[in-house]
């Protein structure tokens, strides 16, 4: 049985708006005074959730609040939510380089953290003094660092670089040095925030494969990051902080479609004639818009089929006139493209429509964005996330299921089967 090497218990940060400090002189006497007397913090009674997206009336605000949740030896823990969340401020606290207004944590094991770009670097010191000093400050010794020192440089790749001082490194360079070094000296406890996205296409891949490596090492991985293909493939369970409260931890596929849902626009979370007066212009006007289910009921199963209804109109004539549908899920990867044929249109009203049979698409949710197009390529009107719907598997008995399916695509597709021989 894995043991928890990460336990946060009621954890907390408060912070005071439009100061460099927490407080000030008067609030730490408040404090001060409080304490001599054995009484509460009386600034732990106020502030407001971290919402940006209001106004708030208190001086002090809730970075993170009431968070509760351990870390298993060996998980890949991903955390995510929108900007401002709460998440950079809990890595900080895991990391040491700030302290917690309440609660507790306990971590086990040395943590190594890359926060953001030139974390534990010193400017003026080369590449190889800083793999020696961050090697020092994790608790290795000089002979384990020199044992890791080509590997790190290798990975790194900056070896042409490794006697320069990191000021004049490139903030991917930094970055490329920054990750290696954390990742090859043996931490228990490694913490990533969305620092990597400052890498190439081809570093980030490598660095996704290592988190992957050192995992599977017995080690754990806090990773932090907007893509959220990469927390997909990479971690075992995800957090979800919303405001900076815990909102949902587990699965990682339940967690991330929870967090996209939550955060689609509001026309995506219908199938029914919704904000239609958003597309509209000198040249068209869309009208309505629906989804048909096949089957008479509201849920759709993957033996469903499906019509997709579009009424809309054209204000000029076109020579050429068509509509494109990109389906994707809701990583906003593409499961396939359908349109029209392109043809001459007059002014008039319009109802397209196309269907989607059974037995083709997944169990999964996906989201539609559609193109009227004119002349080939002149996009007239684009409704991206127009409708979103899910498809659920088939209702099976107890021990018939045999888990996710993988792929966008379920199609059931004709097989023959032929027996040649009796051995």
């Amino acid at each position: 049985m894995s043991k928890m090497v990460i336990e946060i218990n009621n954890l907390g940060k408060q912070y005071r708006l439009g100061q460099v400090g927490t407080t000030t002189i008067s609030d730490d006497l408040k404090r001060w005074w409080h304490k001599v007397r054995g009484k509460e913090d009386p600034f732990l009674k106020i502030g407001e959730e971290n919402d940006r997206s209001v106004k708030g009336n208190s001086d002090y605000v809730w970075a993170l609040k009431d968070i509760n949740f351990s870390v298993k030896q060996g998980e890949v823990l991903g955390i995510v939510g929108n900007n401002g969340a709460g998440k950079s401020t809990l890595l900080k606290i895991l990391s040491r380089t700030t302290s917690p207004t309440l609660g507790e944590y306990k971590i086990k094991g040395r943590v190594a953290s890359l926060l953001e770009v030139g974390t534990g670097f010193h400017p003026d010191l080369t590449g190889r003094e800083n793999v020696f000093l961050n090697g020092a400050i994790l608790g290795m010794t000089k002979l384990e660092i020199q044992k890791s020192f080509d590997e790190i440089v290798a990975f790194s790749g900056v070896e042409r670089y490794i006697d320069t001082p990191v000021k004049r490194y490139s903030s991917g360079m930094y970055v490329r040095l920054a990750f290696a070094v954390a990742a090859h000296l043996n931490p228990e406890i490694l913490i990533v925030d969305e620092v990597l996205a400052v890498g190439d296409l081809d570093f980030q891949k490598k660095c996704l494969g290592k988190m992957k490596d050192v995992s599977t090492q017995g080690r754990t991985v806090l990773f932090v990051s907007h893509n959220l293909s990469a927390v997909k493939s990479l971690c075992t369970q995800v957090a979800l902080i919303e405001k900076g409260k815990l909102f949902e931890i587990g699965n990682t596929g339940k967690v991330i479609n929870t967090y996209l849902s939550r955060n689609l626009s509001e026309s995506a979370l219908s199938r029914n004639f919704l904000n239609v007066d958003l597309y509209t212009n000198d040249e068209f006007k869309l009208i309505e818009y629906n989804v048909e289910l096949n089957n008479g009921s509201n849920i759709i199963y993957i033996s469903t089929g499906l019509t997709l209804h579009f009424k809309f109109q054209l204000k000029k004539s076109m020579p050429s006139f068509f509509v494109g549908v990109h389906v994707n899920n809701i990583y906003d990867e593409c499961a396939f493209i359908t349109s029209s044929n392109p043809h001459p249109a007059d002014e008039g009203i319009y109802n397209y429509s196309f269907s989607i049979p059974p037995h083709f698409l997944n169990d999964k949710t996906y989201i539609l964005h559609v193109y009227f197009v004119k002349n080939s390529n002149d996009v007239v009107c684009l409704a991206e996330n127009l409708i979103k719907f899910e498809v659920n598997d088939l209702p099976r008995k107890e021990g018939q299921y045999m888990g996710e399916y993988i792929g966008l695509l379920r199609p059931e597709l004709n097989w023959e089967v032929k027996k040649l021989s009796n051995s």
